[in-house]
């Protein structure tokens, strides 16, 4: 077995999200703004559907925002949507509300570090 490498995944994987827009930071800043205004939505509306208990609505609002996610690079919140999307499959309400405080606490982060990114790549 092979020891677990102690480097935490980066929130934004930076040289992804740059590649993905060219280098434009204009662009970057135009999803990031998109980001900004959508994913609260789609936030609100997984709470819901865990509130609910409605699993197919679950893992559905999961899934997009895990594209979303992936789209910005963020490597964290892409993974603990990934996490909260396969909680989706159980009726564990314990594990879903687990993997649902992972995914916010990720999410949390994620907009500070996609700025500090954008300040980085320039005007």
């Amino acid at each position: 077995m092979q020891p677990k490498d102690p480097t935490p995944e980066p929130i934004v994987n930076e040289a992804e999200l740059l590649a993905r827009v060219d280098n434009d930071t204009g662009l970057l800043r135009e999803l990031i703004a998109i980001f900004k205004i959508e994913f609260p939505r789609h936030l609100s509306e997984l709470r819901e559907a865990i509130g609910q208990g409605n699993l197919k609505s679950v893992r559905k609002s999961c899934h997009t925002m895990r594209g979303m996610l992936l789209s910005l690079g963020a490597t964290r919140a892409t993974a603990a949507a990934a996490q909260l999307e396969q909680s989706g499959d159980s009726s564990d309400g314990a594990e879903l509300k687990s993997a649902l405080a992972r995914f916010e606490s990720e999410v949390m982060n994620l907009l500070p570090a996609l700025e500090a990114c954008v300040a980085k790549a320039g005007p």
